[in-house]
């Protein structure tokens, strides 16, 4: 049988750091594509978050519920990870999107990093994405092709001043990704990676001057801002069927800014 990369109908998703900007994306792109979302984010955004999965609930014609949940806090992972069989039967897909990027605050040499921030960064963006993957494989291995998408960055290959703790737990995202791609092949899951550019939205606004973002968008082959609608193809295909013999693969996704 011949599936659209984007046959997402009836698939159950959990989607981790829905509120951001690109969060939002991933989330309409897949309600509109007719899959059933647990839409998760701490809980101190749940008022947002209730509003997109009312907003997606109401453009569908997938479903979407939030789950409040902090990546770092293994109960509260399992938890939601349960949400998704309650909620909709079963577990598919899950994309871990929640990582600290807008809250770094401002650039820092690494010799003035303190020992603080390090230990807040890795415990988000590479201990809560290992838990979230814990708490599901069971469930993704039941439903006999799962799949889990990543999100790193570019600067995990090409580096980036000011934010070294950032920088090293995007590329540790990409290494978990191959190990879990071994490990958990064998039961149909797929583990793979989207490592998106320098993203023009509010959380890069934060951080970013606008002539860092000029030079940035100069800079490649198709020579823009990238949006965060630029990262949904990839996400959407990796996430469904149609990928199913692709795994421990890192996309990048940066309009040719970086070639590997």
């Amino acid at each position: 049988m011949t599936l659209s990369t984007t046959d997402l109908a009836d698939r159950v998703i959990l989607l981790t750091g829905v509120t951001g900007d690109i969060g939002q994306a991933y989330l309409k792109s897949f309600t509109a594509a007719g899959a059933h979302v647990v839409a998760a984010d701490i809980p101190a955004l749940e008022d947002d978050g209730q509003r997109l999965a009312q907003e997606a609930n109401q453009s569908g014609p997938g479903r979407a519920v939030f789950a409040g949940c902090d990546i770092t806090d293994e109960v509260a992972v399992q938890r939601t990870v349960e949400t998704a069989i309650k909620e909709f039967g079963g577990l598919h897909s899950v994309v871990n999107n929640a990582a600290i990027y807008r809250t770094l605050g401002g650039k820092q040499p690494l010799t003035e990093l303190s020992t603080a921030e390090w230990d807040l960064v890795l415990r988000v963006n590479v201990i809560g994405t290992w838990q979230v993957i814990k708490a599901a494989a069971p469930y993704l291995a039941a439903s006999g092709d799962g799949r889990i998408v990543n999100i790193s960055s570019v600067v995990g290959r090409n580096g980036a001043p000011g934010f070294a703790h950032y920088v090293a737990s995007k590329a540790a995202v990409e290494g978990l990704t191959r190990s879990a791609a071994r490990e958990l092949g064998v039961d149909g899951t797929t583990v793979n990676t989207v490592a998106p550019g320098l993203v023009d939205d509010a959380a890069t606004r934060a951080l970013n001057s606008d002539d860092y973002l000029a030079t940035a968008a100069g800079a490649r082959a198709i020579p823009r801002a990238m949006t965060p609608g630029d990262l949904v193809g990839a996400v959407l295909w990796l996430a469904g069927p149609s990928s199913g013999f692709v795994t421990g693969q890192t996309l990048i996704v940066d309009g040719g800014g970086v070639f590997v």
